[in-house]
């Protein structure tokens, strides 16, 4: 079965796909998995290649890298299970395209050789498709043309039958409105703060048993972290910033190697929708030049996410054909048909971003700072080997501080530290391996800065004596005893209440607050309070006590949001896409494993070690 793929959500694995290939693997080469090594196992007839597996696991440690800021090791990532997690989505891909395979569903030849074709990857400088260059990204990347072209025939078809399969899928009415009416119901609601002058019993002095007892039962608060003590040198391009200013002539050649950042030519933000004909194209524009339907219900109603039309910002070279057409309107609003390279389209342009142009003189600031660095990063880097030598000679990192222009510091760290030279993930690196038996090694930092460190001494974490934390202890037992007495006062209102008396009865200060969402923010008004007036009946009190205070807390009525409002009718639509989209998943992953029970699933072991072997 052969059919053309004309929408975004079908044809984005193409592009994906393809992406992925020429930006390769980040100095991890694909050819470093051929030989008997082809793949990690197969669902059925349908193989997990080394290459996907390399690639996706690769991804995921990036992934987490760029989030923590901390590179994480293959022994790091079995230890939450990420390769387990990466290896059940492959296959369970897999198992997808084994579903296809049997079904006999697949892309012609005419609209794969149109989807590599098109793709900005292998275009020429003058454009148009260059074989050559898809013949070299290929190679370089250790792929054959017929083995590329079926993975993308494989994928494209995977994507096929999963819109298939889960193409349309909508959430329950019934569980929307639930999930809406959590997120838009209102409650107004009342509250006042036990103060302490309220209290009818004072705070009482605490004797010594009472502290002791109080710091007995709270040593977890009084507990000295592991301390680890450093001795370092460290040089950083700021530190030579005097002697790296830049000349006339770099400053101009770094603005010109800039150019796109100081001269960004007009963006704008733009959905898009692509029909399988001119006819349905235009009958779809009447309908929302006439307000029938929003560019977002068009979109769900022909089963798309918000995720599968955006394309975000964009400039002219990244439209085509359609440039002229969706730069041309002056405000946001809708444009087309417009021909694509996928078919008819119509464009929600959504935003206008103005194009910007910084002269070079107003640059100039800037330019000289990055130069600056730049230069005193080029010197550091230079000197480097002298220092690496002067360390394996025998050097002490006194010796470096006396014969060289590099700084020495201490530095006292615990798990949190972070101040200082600390602040280097590099340097926090090495402090957590480093043992008092090693000898000092110059190490880089990310801005160009070199430093070599050594571990003077460690402190095992201990409980502090109450003797060093006695005015603490003192401090804290206060603290807790005037909650306490500030509770039984709160629970003393919650019974008067109940008992039909009302806050302003109880001599206190009430703040009304107007109806609001669960989400909401009123100013001056703890968070924990609009949550609670959610979790307490109407009309009944209840204490909350946060940020050390405690208030005794009356909700209103519930209030529903008015369905034909623009803003609630927006989430209810959006809950409703997530829904959907959540639904289709859970879909998606059942019935792949529904296809790896029937079809069986090889996993190989071996092949699996060697590719997170090469992770190290």
């Amino acid at each position: 079965m052969s059919t053309k793929l004309r929408t975004h959500g079908k044809g984005a694995v193409v592009w994906i796909l393809l992406g992925v290939l020429v930006l390769g693997l980040g100095g991890f080469g694909i050819s470093n998995f051929s030989g008997g090594m082809r793949t990690i196992g197969s669902v059925g007839g349908t193989e997990v290649s080394s290459q996907d597996y390399a690639r996706a696991l690769r991804q995921q440690l990036n992934q987490i890298q760029q989030q923590t800021g901390r590179a994480v090791t293959m022994e790091q990532a079995k230890a939450f299970g990420l390769p387990q997690q990466v290896q059940a989505q492959l296959f369970s891909d897999a198992a997808l395209s084994e579903a296809a395979r049997r079904l006999g569903l697949s892309v012609g030849d005419a609209e794969l050789a149109r989807q590599i074709t098109a793709a900005p990857a292998f275009q020429s400088p003058a454009g148009g498709f260059d074989r050559n260059a898809y013949r070299m990204a290929l190679r370089q990347e250790g792929f054959t043309e017929p083995d590329f072209e079926a993975m993308v025939r494989a994928d494209i078809a995977r994507s096929l039958f999963r819109g298939i399969l889960v193409g349309g899928t909508s959430a329950p009415e019934a569980e929307v409105d639930t999930y809406a009416a959590y997120v838009t119901d209102k409650r107004p609601f009342a509250f006042a703060e036990i103060a302490e002058a309220q209290l009818t019993t004072k705070p009482a002095q605490p004797t010594d048993a009472d502290l002791q007892s109080f710091y007995t039962d709270h040593q977890d608060a009084y507990q000295q972290p592991e301390t680890r003590d450093f001795s370092y040198v460290w040089l950083t391009p700021e530190m030579l910033a005097d002697e790296a200013a830049p000349d006339d002539a770099m400053l101009h050649a770094a603005y010109q190697a800039r150019l796109a950042q100081y001269q960004q030519p007009e963006h704008r933000l733009v959905d898009r929708l692509v029909f399988e004909s001119d006819d349905a194209a235009r009958a779809a524009k009447a309908d929302l030049d006439a307000g029938k339907i929003t560019f977002t219900a068009l979109a769900k109603s022909r089963g798309l996410d918000l995720k599968d039309i955006d394309l975000g910002e964009v400039g002219r070279d990244d439209l085509g054909a359609a440039a002229d057409a969706v730069f041309a309107p002056t405000a946001p609003g809708i444009v087309g048909p417009v021909e694509t390279d996928l078919g008819p389209a119509l464009f929600s342009v959504n935003g206008i971003i103005p194009a910007q142009t910084t002269s070079f003189e107003d640059a100039k600031p800037d330019l000289v700072a990055a130069a600056t660095l730049e230069n005193a990063a080029k010197t550091i880097k230079a000197m480097t080997p002298d220092l690496e030598d002067k360390l394996a000679s025998g050097a002490t990192l006194d010796d470096l501080a006396k014969e060289t222009k590099m700084q020495a510091g201490t530095i006292a760290m615990t798990a949190d530290t972070k101040e200082g030279i600390a602040a280097y993930p590099a340097f926090r690196d090495a402090a957590a391996k480093a043992t008092t038996n090693d000898f000092p090694e110059l190490v880089t930092l990310d801005d160009g800065g070199v430093f070599a460190l050594h571990l003077d001494k460690v402190e095992p974490a201990a409980v502090l004596p109450f003797d060093k934390v006695r005015e603490r202890v003192a401090a804290d037992w206060a603290a807790a005893e005037l909650t306490r007495l500030k509770t039984e006062r709160a629970k003393a209102v919650v019974a008067a209440v109940a008992a039909g008396k009302s806050l302003a009865d109880q001599g206190l200060a009430v703040t009304e607050v107007p109806a609001t969402e669960r989400g909401g923010f009123v100013e001056n008004v703890p968070a924990a309070l609009i949550g609670a007036a959610f979790d307490v009946a109407p009309g009944s009190a209840d204490t909350v006590a946060t940020d050390g205070k405690v208030y005794v807390l009356v909700p209103g009525p519930t209030e529903a949001a008015d369905p034909k409002d623009p803003d609630a009718a927006q989430i209810r639509d959006k809950l409703a896409a997530r829904l959907g989209q959540a639904i289709a998943n859970d879909i998606g992953t059942y019935y792949a494993a529904t296809v790896e029970q029937e079809a069986g699933v090889r996993l190989d072991s071996t092949a699996v070690t060697a590719v997170q072997a090469q992770m190290h």
